[in-house]
């Protein structure tokens, strides 16, 4: 459901998947499995990412006004 714009948001950065894992704690798999839209991120792990790319929750999920 939001895979599409939160693999985005890594892209833009210019970091991998284990990058991502190593700097903010979540395991590698469960960023895959939210990329892949296998399931949907709880808002910790949206506020972990959002803070890791520099960017906010509404921006991550790709929402806007």
């Amino acid at each position: 459901m939001y895979g599409k714009e939160i693999r985005n948001a890594r892209r833009v950065k210019g970091v991998t998947q284990t990058q991502v894992a190593k700097f903010t704690g979540l395991p590698q798999n469960t960023i895959s499995w939210i990329e892949l839209d296998k399931g949907i991120p709880n808002i910790q792990q949206c506020v972990i990412l959002a803070d890791f790319y520099g960017i906010t929750v509404d921006e991550l999920i790709g929402r806007t006004n």
